[in-house]
């Protein structure tokens, strides 16, 4: 094990005394806990830009991909823990959700080649070759050093549905009639699927054993759990609630660091010092109160990739990215972030960008690896902890967001959170 990874692993001993137990009290998100991790992707194999998520009995898999900076490989191995619906690991056996091992090393990695920053990039299939994963619902993959089993070095989160109910999603006016050109209604309509020929006994269209969340783009701070709105021949209809209005934000910035040679779309200069890319974004603007441009930008989304390299997993090299966005003065009421893959999605000091007295500019450096970014700007007023678009980049019914709905089901009698249907707009 190379130093650095070392001293992060001993630092996570000390300050977190087992967090793979402590992980069964809490929330599980998509979070790095090491700092020589970078570049965590979970997507359905031969996809790259899907989503994690399986077909209960389907014969899909999931494909982790991560880097580990340094130059010296090390043994990892992965855990799959099955969790409820709220994302908090629960209480079921794993012979009960996996036919297989939910724990297992991971074996296959490559080192980097040609690259100003050594790293390892590893891979692992979820379900291993011969595994299957029984019951539907949230799953995560937690990945540790094989000598350092309560040490977690990143989480990823993936679901795995039925489809033995039909959900549909219609994005549309308010139902509230305020703020129709910056906000949309986001509703769901659960019914029987005559399609569904899986395992599984269709559940009941009874709302009391429901749970339907919906997701804008990637955020996680601003997902909603839907009120039930009525029935409508028969389907079950989440609708006409709070809950079901989001803000709908704007087109996603994006730059593109696919060549480092030059500098390619919104990447002012990029530079290599002592060893090490440094890349320049052009700066930032305010745009609340400008005209919406409609632009595809993967929604806060990345994508790997480089230009004059055959290998772009091992090939591709780490970049330190800065970001400013000028401000005459800086805000005494919130802070900002830079929100999307590249942070995980999180409000957190990772993202959150400083105020700068002497360029009178906010910033932030991330340290990323070539390929393609979309991001937004939020704005987190004191003591709250969920985001604002309207401050910066602001809300035009027009933009094109990516709506996820999980629907849950858990009967009187059942153990677990079945998640029965899954549906995107796209």
């Amino acid at each position: 094990m190379h130093k650095g990874t070392l001293l992060s692993l001993m630092a996570l001993l000390l300050l977190l005394m087992g967090s793979a137990t402590a992980m069964q009290a809490q929330i599980v998100t998509d979070s790095n806990w090491v700092e020589e991790v970078r570049t965590v992707t979970l997507y359905k194999n031969g996809v790259e830009l899907e989503p994690p998520v399986l077909v209960l009995g389907g014969s899909d898999r999931l494909l982790l991909r991560f880097d580990i900076l340094g130059a010296e490989a090390d043994n990892y191995r992965y855990r799959i823990q099955h969790c409820d619906s709220k994302w908090q690991v629960d209480n079921m056996e794993p012979y009960e959700y996996i036919n297989g091992f939910e724990e297992a090393p991971i074996e296959n990695y490559n080192s980097s080649f040609t690259t100003l920053q050594p790293y390892v990039n590893y891979f692992q299939y979820i379900p291993a070759q011969y595994s299957q994963l029984l019951i539907s619902g949230n799953y995560i993959v937690s990945v540790f050093p094989q000598d350092y089993p309560d040490s977690i070095l990143f989480t990823r989160r993936f679901c795995v549905t039925e489809g033995s109910v039909k959900a549909d999603l219609v994005v549309g006016v308010p139902y509230d009639n305020a703020d129709i050109m910056k906000r949309r209604e986001v509703d769901v309509i659960v019914e029987n699927n005559n399609d569904y020929t899986g395992e599984m006994l269709p559940p009941m269209l009874n709302p009391v054993f429901y749970s339907v969340v919906v997701q804008q783009n990637g955020r996680i701070d601003n997902i909603r759990q839907l009120q039930f709105g009525g029935y409508d021949r028969g389907a079950l209809c989440f609708k006409n609630h709070q809950e079901n209005i989001f803000y709908c934000g704007n087109t996603f910035r994006y730059f593109d660091l696919s060549n480092i040679r030059t500098a390619m779309y919104n990447v002012w200069q990029i530079n290599e010092y002592g060893g090490e890319w440094y890349a320049l974004l052009k700066p930032l603007d305010d745009r609340s109160d400008k005209v919406f441009i409609a632009e595809t930008t993967l929604n806060g989304g990345m994508k790997v990739n480089v230009w004059d390299r055959n290998n772009k997993m091992t090939e591709a090299d780490y970049v330190y990215v800065n970001f400013s966005l000028p401000m005459e003065y800086p805000f005494l009421n919130g802070n900002i972030y830079v929100v999307g893959d590249l942070t995980q999605w999180h409000l957190d000091e990772r993202s959150r960008m400083e105020y700068n007295m002497d360029m009178k500019a906010y910033t932030l450096r991330l340290h990323l690896k070539q390929g393609y970014y979309a991001y937004q700007l939020l704005f987190v007023p004191v003591g709250e902890n969920q985001g604002q678009t309207a401050v910066l980049e602001g809300d035009h019914f027009e933009m094109n967001n990516t709506y996820t709905a999980y629907v849950y089901y858990r009967a009187y009698n059942d153990r677990y959170d079945r998640l029965v249907a899954y549906a995107r707009t796209f």
